[in-house]
């Protein structure tokens, strides 16, 4: 990291997913590292609460051959968890902050969206402009959108692409388990074993699935964008480059857009003199 950005305000943002921990260490409104890190015992945690510098703390958190040239004091951190039990350890940390739901300034949201849909769905509409379509390839593969008032359309929820696989695997008593990362091209429609067959049926329905919600908030919003994110984002955009490459073209990949969410929400309230205890 370079002298003059150490005299910046520095922070870290820390979103707590339903199988990962995903960080980024902002430098004022740049983002300059993101990474992701297994979720960590409960005494790390409370060690990492105790680290007397920034430098310290991401000595145990931060990718290997990263570092921080200067000494730092201990920065902010910003946390926004789907998992609660995870939320209660992680405010050990000094100067933490929790996003809820009340601070992303979403119109019309209703009170169990989840934190991680509107941070990512207000991220994208700031970024790139609203109305905004937000497909998230996580673990759940959701879709959450909002029209040009940056009101909430609505969205929907099914278990993502790994999910689908493990639950065949595991609630049947003759279908066999299917790695996800043994595949990266489409499998025959209409397959010959097993395997394949529950690669086909659980790929081609899923893509089915992306490309009729995509039509569907083309025909409400033709001027709409939509941003894609999640961990299989990338497997399910070459699905679709290679089934509906007009459908493909126009969508925004990027896997940052928690982040970008939570740093809006950071500098909207800096300019409104609202910044409390994510300052140093």
């Amino acid at each position: 990291m370079k002298q003059q950005r150490h005299r910046e305000e520095i922070w870290l943002a820390l979103e707590i997913g339903n199988s990962r921990l995903h960080w980024a260490l902002f430098v004022g409104e740049t983002l300059y590292s993101a990474w992701d890190t297994d979720y960590l015992p409960d005494s790390v945690i409370q060690h990492l609460a105790e680290c007397q510098t920034l430098n310290d703390l991401l000595e145990k958190i931060f990718p290997e051959g990263e570092s921080l040239t200067n000494t730092l004091p201990l920065c902010p951190l910003l946390v926004a968890s789907v998992v609660p039990s995870q939320t209660a350890i992680w405010q050990t940390y000094p100067n933490t902050r929790v996003i809820t739901l009340d601070q992303v300034p979403l119109k019309n949201v209703y009170p169990t969206l989840g934190i991680d849909r509107a941070l990512a769905l207000w991220g994208a509409g700031k970024t790139w402009g609203f109305p905004m379509l937000v497909i998230d390839a996580g673990t759940a593969l959701t879709f959450t959108s909002a029209d040009a008032n940056e009101s909430l359309v609505g969205g929907a929820i099914l278990a993502g692409l790994g999910l689908q696989f493990a639950t065949l695997g595991q609630q049947t008593g003759q279908l066999p388990f299917v790695e996800i990362q043994n595949f990266q091209s489409l499998p025959p429609r209409f397959a010959l074993n097993t395997k394949e067959a529950i690669k086909s049926g659980v790929i081609y329905t899923l893509i089915a699935g992306i490309k009729a919600f995509i039509e569907a908030w083309w025909a409400l919003f033709p001027d709409g964008k939509i941003a894609i994110k999640g961990g299989d984002r990338t497997l399910l955009l070459n699905y679709l480059r290679t089934l509906y490459p007009e459908i493909a073209a126009p969508l925004i990949v990027e896997p940052n857009l928690i982040f970008w969410g939570m740093q809006k929400i950071v500098m909207g309230d800096k300019e409104m003199g609202n910044i409390g205890t994510i300052t140093r």
